[in-house]
């Protein structure tokens, strides 16, 4: 047995909205690709964070379908976890390399290569009412991350998730890995309103790097 944090990742404004994210900080308790998928599929979340170094942030991401080597909401939360028990890193290291972190004003951040969430496919809609009205998931295949201005001049985004591979989980409350891809292609700030209720904050870096940032907020602790 050991413990799992349940967290909600880039919580809005008003603390609503928020992606459910497991964190297992003793990584080396549930070992092996079989037994993380597993247990990820069992908890239903769109990932799942397993911390095999506390000290050098070194961790393992999964869906319930397969192993990521990057991915952008479990990195802020993991970021938020490390940091609130006393053990936060500078850096993660996801399979995917290096990511930094820092904190500023209640947002979590990290810093990351856009070319790390490539295959997420975005698509522009005309109004935000038109991406609202959206199925889950819309026709298609492939990552799909729909999104149009609310407030173009103030950077703002309207913005819903479809992974669509064919998982359990059809519709991504906030996705950070998205939205880097997003602000890599449009190259500005942006403040991102996702889901029934996320906020998602982002900038554009040179070299190719984003920083996306958001809140994050403790559900509960579980035993597994």
């Amino acid at each position: 047995m050991t413990e799992l944090h349940v967290l909600r990742v880039f919580c809005g404004p008003d603390g609503g909205g928020g992606n459910l994210l497991g964190v297992v900080r003793d990584g080396a308790a549930v070992p092996g690709e079989r037994a993380r998928l597993a247990l990820t599929a069992e908890l239903g979340f769109s990932e799942c964070v397993f911390v095999d170094d506390v000290a050098d942030g070194v961790l393992d991401i999964y869906t319930p379908g397969l192993r990521m080597s990057f991915a952008g909401h479990p990195l802020v939360g993991t970021a938020w976890l490390l940091r609130t028990t006393g053990d936060a890193p500078a850096v993660l290291r996801p399979p995917a390399g290096e990511v930094g972190c820092r904190w500023d004003g209640g947002f979590d951040w990290i810093r990351a290569s856009a070319r790390w969430a490539a295959g997420r496919g975005t698509g522009r809609y005309g109004s935000a009412a038109e991406v609202d009205a959206l199925p889950a998931p819309p026709p298609g295949s492939g990552w799909l991350y729909a999104w149009a201005w609310s407030d173009e001049s103030a950077g703002r985004v309207r913005a819903r998730a479809f992974p669509r591979r064919g998982e359990a989980v059809v519709e991504d409350e906030a996705t950070g890995a998205a939205a880097i891809v997003l602000t890599e292609q449009l190259g500005r700030p942006l403040d991102i309103r996702q889901g029934v209720g996320s906020q998602i904050l982002t900038r554009p870096l040179p070299g190719g790097l984003v920083e996306v940032g958001g809140r994050t907020e403790l559900v509960e602790i579980r035993r597994v």
